[in-house]
């Protein structure tokens, strides 16, 4: 079955403590390659049947309306994945 996966991020001004815990975490376990992190959701969306562009549409709206806080949180990707 095809699934819809939805990625929402804090957006760019709103603070961010459980990506500055993980960033101040990481030389702590020998990662120093990294100066920052911004931790997000993902969602999975499974769909019976073809995934038509109404039911992408519906999605979308979801992830926008339902999924994610728009006053705090950005979508940044709505996207069909194939079983």
């Amino acid at each position: 079955m095809p699934r819809i996966v939805v990625d929402v991020m804090p957006k760019p001004e709103i603070l961010d403590p459980q990506g500055k815990a993980i960033v101040g975490a990481l030389p702590r376990l020998g990662f120093t390659s990294f100066s920052s992190v911004r931790q997000g959701k993902r969602f999975e969306l499974t769909v019976d049947g073809e995934v038509t562009e109404e039911i992408l549409a519906q999605a979308r709206d979801a992830a926008e309306t339902l999924l994610s806080n728009p006053v705090i949180e950005d979508v940044v990707n709505v996207e069909v994945v194939e079983a």
